[in-house]
């Protein structure tokens, strides 16, 4: 489960990595980055897309307002499993100094080729 301690663990992480992706986003995000962001991961064995931090160290949560209503949310999740036929799971979280949105990128699925 992804949650608050969660977070303060992955922002005191030294680098990014393959699966985890940290993106300021404090107004919005572009949705076909999104994507490529998403099939790259799930290429990868899955991982992490986190808006509402900083990319650069020392990492700091800065609040975002991408896909800012449950229905932007919703809808964003279902365009995702249209366009790339697996699931995104999205984590709201609501830090001190901002809301960051989490999206949990699963694994390719086996048998299916990137995008």
């Amino acid at each position: 489960m992804i949650n608050l301690e969660t977070l303060d663990h992955w922002l005191l992480a030294p680098t990014e990595t393959e699966r985890l992706e940290f993106k300021e986003a404090k107004q919005q995000f572009n949705q076909t980055k999104l994507l490529k962001y998403c099939v790259a991961l799930s290429n990868e064995g899955g991982g992490y897309i986190v808006l509402g931090v900083t990319d650069k160290r020392p990492r700091q949560v800065v609040g975002s307002q991408a896909w800012s209503t449950a229905e932007a949310l919703n809808g964003i999740k279902a365009d995702i499993f249209h366009k790339l036929r697996f699931r995104v799971d999205i984590t709201e979280l609501q830090h001190a100094n901002g809301r960051v949105l989490v999206f949990d990128v699963p694994p390719r699925p086996v048998g299916q080729i990137g995008i």
